[in-house]
């Protein structure tokens, strides 16, 4: 990414490059120095074939064909790494992290604790040189309760909610109208209530706390985790993980009432 050349053709190039590169580490973290040097060999050779004279639109067909083929039989010569070896997956890591064990072999000790249905997140320190694994159960976004009258415990000042009912939408709550049917079918059935929205204000936000504090609801609301596409993929993780059947958005046609 860091090579910018002048010439159009040689920055075209270095474009395909980065692209290339920047697809393969986002899907599966490693692996960008054999793409960049079957990236090179696919410029040349095709190059090479233009030169001489043949269809371009051929040679893209033949690319494909062959891509198809050779994916085929690379994926026949995979083996899954059992996670019983855990020096095979710390040989990988290690081949990651550029070489250096300690990182290597804590994230393969990481994936040993959670497991392949696991999530294994790498940050940078903040002031601290040590390496530090922090082992987290059930999951965790940087949100928290919209009003401090939600909270439960006030001697740790949380919201602790037992086996709740969840809503889950992309979409701004400021009218308590939409909520309606869903607060009186929670009621009845005694549960407590998490709604987790774009934001809650207004109506909305006032209703939801003064049930709280007349004792008729148990509920807490939360402002949405991250922003744009990254806020609906972080809602449909939480509804995943959570067993919740919608993430209430204007795409899947999904009403509040329904």
């Amino acid at each position: 990414k860091g090579i910018k050349p002048e010439k159009p053709l040689n920055a075209a190039i270095a474009s395909i490059f980065a692209q290339s590169c920047s697809q393969c580490n986002d899907k599966v973290g490693d692996g960008t120095t054999t793409c960049s040097i079957l990236t090179s060999s696919m410029i040349m050779e095709a190059s090479k074939s233009i030169a001489a004279g043949n269809d371009r639109v051929g040679i893209k067909n033949g690319i494909q064909k062959a891509k198809d083929v050779i994916l085929k039989e690379i994926t026949s010569m995979s083996r899954t790494i059992s996670l019983e070896k855990i020096d095979e997956v710390a040989q990988v890591a290690i081949i990651s992290a550029n070489g250096d064990k300690d990182i290597g072999n804590s994230i393969a000790d990481s994936v040993k604790k959670v497991g392949k249905e696991g999530v294994i997140t790498v940050e940078e320190s903040k002031g601290s040189k040590e390496l530090e694994v922090e082992l987290t159960t059930g999951m965790q976004f940087d949100r928290g309760y919209l009003s401090p009258y939600f909270i439960t415990n006030n001697e740790k000042m949380i919201v602790e909610l037992d086996n709740p009912y969840l809503l889950i939408t992309e979409k701004k709550l400021n009218i308590i109208q939409p909520l309606l049917p869903i607060l009186e079918a929670v009621v009845k059935s005694g549960k407590p209530l998490v709604i987790i929205a774009e934001d809650i204000e207004g109506e909305a936000l006032s209703t939801l706390v003064i049930n709280k504090l007349r004792g008729g609801l148990k509920v807490a609301a939360v402002k949405a985790p991250g922003f744009g596409d990254r806020r609906k993929e972080m809602l449909e993780d939480i509804a995943t993980l959570t067993g919740a059947k919608y993430v209430i958005k204007d795409e899947l046609g999904i009403k509040m009432e329904d």
